[in-house]
């Protein structure tokens, strides 16, 4: 096995400096083993400041599948082509104009809590399965550049091996826990990251193998065909608006100490966005504009393969950069990538552990059971990114993949949930089913699902599946609302219990340290049924809001 040792000991070197930032800023956490705060390890005590704030937000989408898919999409298809930085760095903007404010305010602790607040908890648990999927393929395009990177280190180990390597210590790094921990390291990622790659960049303009870029220009710019224009705007519709329902964004918001510093941390974030995009673009190329043969790399494989178009950054760093430049921009990136894959495993086992174990199975779980919960979901998540990202060849890909069920499912029900009085379970869990079997039907070229419906060649296809689903929740919500208002449909057909039969008496069933833990047993008038509830607040929340929204469960 061939080993780069000053790579491997830049990689180390970093690993270790992030590890102990993340073991230190564990520490600033109030609660602890013995007496388990979830709410304190998922938000950090809501007492993020603003500094670090706009860091971790920024990582939030600058993180290894970032910088590489940036460089991988310029060399291979052109500037043009390159959506995502533009795309994720409009999202932030969008998220903080439109759901930072009233998502903060409301005091949630998850994004999934609007929903299972406003139509219970079992729907809330539905719409868990897309979100999950959403941070499983993010998380497998973090681990997919982190492999790429360790692969070009040791020349001998395959792909495969290094995303499963990279995996588990991603894996073992996130069980340290708590935002925290994720917000200082993400502050020590954006740091390696600016520095190392833009010392890298002079040293590879400067290889004799280079050509001038502005000359190359026209190469590594790309083109937009007009067979391609539908395909291109429904992609940066998806990046955009699929940019914003995601619990690893959200986890930011909430955790920020005011609504205004939420909105400030999303406008910040944007421009790091775009900022941290000029080194990976430049990368790209550099790479489009060099001659390869003159250089020490391996004149047997070909550069424009889609393996080696995988590893287009870290393939610059090491044979157009002296080596110990090109060893700290190497172990600069690694080191990202890891502390933003943990920032994703956090977020989708935080929504597995607090809005489907404890509030849809478990609703007496304790504290420390939540905890345990979550950190099982840390392994789960890791190890089914680990398989995606094996699986999928393009880091590029699985940056659309991860934001597509979001944008198709997710996001019009957000808007709704947030903006729209009227919507209720029967909407939202037809729009769910409705939506998802759109979308499939569509096809999936990059997954091998083939179309059976075609919308024709002036229609985005993932934007049409997104106004349907939005379609499907206002009028599906609107004429349950009718029929059981008016009575056309008896009360005793209401089985999610969300527009009739409010109940008359509620009767304390539970009470502990937090509002949020308060729950009720309700007694249904009409048959005496009783029923458990949600948090206290919840209920509050409902009556509050004509009546509507109420979740009752037998």
């Amino acid at each position: 096995m061939v080993v780069h040792l000053g790579g491997l000991a830049a990689v180390v070197v970093f690993y270790v400096l992030i590890l102990l930032v993340g073991i230190w800023a564990g520490r600033k956490q109030k609660s602890s083993e013995k007496s388990p705060d979830t709410e304190e390890i998922m938000l950090a005590g809501r007492n993020i400041g603003l500094l670090v704030g706009i860091f971790t937000m920024t990582a939030t989408w600058v993180g290894g599948a970032y910088i590489n898919g940036t460089a991988e999409q310029v060399f291979s298809t052109g500037l043009f082509s390159c959506q995502a930085p533009l795309g994720y760095a409009t999202s932030l903007v969008v998220g903080g104009l439109l759901f930072a404010r009233p998502m903060r305010d409301a005091g949630y602790v998850t994004m999934l809590d609007p929903f299972q607040r406003k139509y219970g908890q079992r729907m809330g648990g539905l719409l868990f399965i897309p979100a999950l999927l959403g941070e499983v393929f993010w998380s497998a395009a973090i681990l997919s550049a982190l492999g790429a990177t360790i692969s070009v280190i040791f020349t001998d180990v395959s792909m495969t091996a290094s995303i499963i390597i990279s995996a588990i210590v991603v894996i073992i790094y996130t069980l340290f826990g708590g935002l925290y921990s994720v917000a200082y390291t993400d502050v020590v990622q954006l740091g390696f990251i600016f520095v190392g790659l833009w010392v890298a960049v002079p040293f590879a303009m400067q290889h004799e193998g280079v050509g001038d870029i502005f000359a190359t220009w026209p190469e590594w710019r790309g083109h937009i065909d007009k067979s391609r224009i539908v395909e291109w705007i429904d992609s940066m519709l998806l990046l955009i608006f699929g940019g914003i329902p995601w619990q690893v964004y959200f986890q930011r918001v909430l955790s920020a100490k005011s609504a205004k510093k939420a909105m400030y941390l999303s406008f910040c974030a944007a421009v790091g966005c775009i900022v941290l995009a000029m080194p990976p673009v430049l990368i790209g190329a550099i790479a489009k504009s060099t001659n390869w043969s003159m250089t020490d790399y391996d004149i047997n494989k070909d550069i424009t393969s889609p393996e080696a178009t995988k590893l287009i950054l870290p393939l610059v760093l090491l044979h157009l950069c002296p080596k110990f430049i090109a060893f700290i921009g190497l172990g600069a990136v690694s080191a990202a990538v890891m502390s933003s894959a943990d920032s994703s495993v956090l977020s989708a086992s935080s929504m597995f552990a607090r809005n489907v174990w404890k509030l849809v199975f478990r609703g007496q779980a304790s504290e420390r059971e939540v905890l345990l919960v979550m950190r099982i979901g840390i392994f789960l998540v890791g190890i089914g990114a680990a398989a995606i990202g094996i699986m999928v060849s393009s880091i590029y890909v699985l940056w659309y993949l991860c934001s597509d069920l979001v944008y198709v499912i997710l996001f019009p029900q957000l808007l709704c949930v947030i903006y729209v009085s009227h919507t209720n379970t029967y909407g939202s869990l037809s729009a769910y089913i409705i939506g998802f079997l759109v979308r499939i039907l569509v096809g999936e070229p990059s997954l091998g699902i083939p179309a059976v419906i075609h919308f024709g060649p002036y229609i985005p296809p993932k934007t049409l599946c997104m106004l349907i689903c939005l379609a499907t929740t206002l009028i599906v919500s609107q004429i349950a609302k009718s029929l059981f208002e008016k009575r056309i449909l008896s009360p005793s057909y209401d089985i999610f219990h969300c527009l009739v039969d409010i109940p008359s008496e509620i009767l304390p069933l539970k009470e502990s340290t937090t509002t949020d833990e308060l729950h009720y047993r309700i007694i249904k008038p009409t048959t005496g049924q009783q029923y458990l509830t949600e948090p206290a607040m919840m209920i509050n929340n409902s009556f509050s809001q004509s009546q509507e929204g109420l979740s009752a469960y037998d």
